[in-house]
């Protein structure tokens, strides 16, 4: 079995692991299907990406990226504050009871809702934000045949995938290894990049002399 490395081989190293000649035409909805489960399970470092927005004066809203999954920073550069103001996240009861959600100034705090994000107090001017967050990778298809999935956890989007078989499969016991390999395989990457942003080793303090 030739390892797949795009596509159109995904599609084929399903086929062959499901060993089943009438599920040609599901195999692409298993794979959209995965994809969406692992923009579900994962945050990787990866995934992020640094994007600018700008808001308009009086309004408190701004739209989310088409792209959004989850927000790491978001700050205002520019013609706003020097250096740059990290605006804080509030949870939407509380942005409500206590960001001045009503009153006009510098936005120092966010919540999100629906598709939008929502500032206090309300910008009294246009200001650059930059955001730093995870992003959606564009599904595969005929015209994207690799992505960041494909790139760096194929293993986990072909088990994804693959799970995604179920209704097809019934009480296949296929199922569970697959299941087991995927959950397996989300706990080691996840702890392999929450690791990788630390130094592998303590930091230690000299004393210097003079």
């Amino acid at each position: 079995m030739a390892f797949f490395d795009n596509y159109t081989t995904l599609q084929s190293t399903i086929a062959d692991y499901l060993a089943r000649t009438d599920l040609t035409n599901e195999i692409p909805e298993f794979i959209r299907l995965g994809e969406v489960r692992l923009s579900r399970d994962l945050r990787l470092r990866q995934m992020l990406k640094v994007a600018t927005a700008l808001t308009t004066a009086g309004d408190s809203t701004v739209s989310l990226p088409a792209d959004f999954l989850a927000m790491k920073d978001i700050h205002i550069v520019g013609a706003g504050p020097n250096p740059p103001q990290t605006i804080e996240f509030l949870s939407v009861s509380n942005f409500f009871r206590n960001s001045r959600s009503a009153t006009s100034g510098l936005p120092n705090f966010y919540t999100m809702l629906g598709a939008e994000f929502q500032f206090a107090p309300i910008p009294a001017s246009a200001l650059t934000l930059q955001m730093v967050y995870f992003y959606q990778p564009e599904y595969l298809s005929d015209t994207n045949p690799s992505n960041l999935w494909m790139a760096y956890t194929p293993d986990l989007l072909l088990y994804a995938a693959l799970g995604e078989a179920e209704p097809y499969l019934m009480n296949d016991e296929r199922l569970q290894t697959w299941a087991s390999m995927y959950d397996r395989g989300v706990t080691a990457l996840t702890k392999s990049d929450d690791d990788s942003e630390y130094p592998a080793h303590p930091l230690s303090i000299t004393n210097s002399t003079r």
